[in-house]
């Protein structure tokens, strides 16, 4: 039996969850969410407790279990608190900047980056201090806002030299001294 597949997961107070045929619908005070299940797994729903079973013992079916037990957490955590990912960006010269559904980002190229900002993900940017300013990514799909951040951090990487670029706030870099150090 699978360890992650076989906890329970609580439902906190204002958080629906229903099963209609393989469909599965998670509302709460943030949003609803929605995702389609394997034919192998099954869900038991008692009072505020889900349990996720699976069909028979192949390995393909095995490892669906936990994985889909982590989603449907997901999914209760996020319409219920929401999820956000925290980038620290960097540089001399560089801005972040939100205007409307567009992320404009000044990162030392020749011109600005006009990212769009899907539904659902909300971003904070802060002005910069000394060099550095910061920006969340919030919103109740993880796997939306993981991305989400990736990608703004794939505009500019940091670097190991001076530092510069977007990293995350629990992420540290490990520098490296230039040429002219022994």
């Amino acid at each position: 039996m699978s360890r992650i597949g076989k906890k329970p997961i609580k439902l906190p107070k204002g958080v629906e969850f229903t099963v209609d045929n393989k469909n599965v619908l998670v509302k709460g005070p943030k949003g609803e969410l929605t995702r389609v299940i394997p034919e192998e797994i099954g869900i038991e729903i008692n009072e505020d407790v889900v349990n996720v079973t699976r069909a028979d013992e192949t390995r393909n079916v095995r490892s669906l279990h936990g994985l889909m037990r982590s989603l449907l957490a997901n999914m209760v955590t996020g319409v219920a608190e929401g999820f956000t990912k925290e980038l620290i960006l960097f540089g001399v010269g560089y801005r972040t900047e939100v205007k409307g559904d567009y992320l404009i980002l000044n990162l030392g190229y020749s011109h600005p980056i006009y990212f769009q900002i899907p539904k659902g993900i909300t971003i904070e940017s802060t002005q910069p201090v000394n060099n550095t300013s910061s920006m969340k990514v919030s919103g109740i799909d993880k796997e939306l806002v993981g991305l989400l951040a990736d990608k703004i951090r794939s505009f500019r990487k940091p670097e190991p030299y001076k530092g510069k670029g977007f990293r995350y706030s629990d992420e540290h870099i490990v520098r490296k001294s230039g040429k002219s150090a022994k």
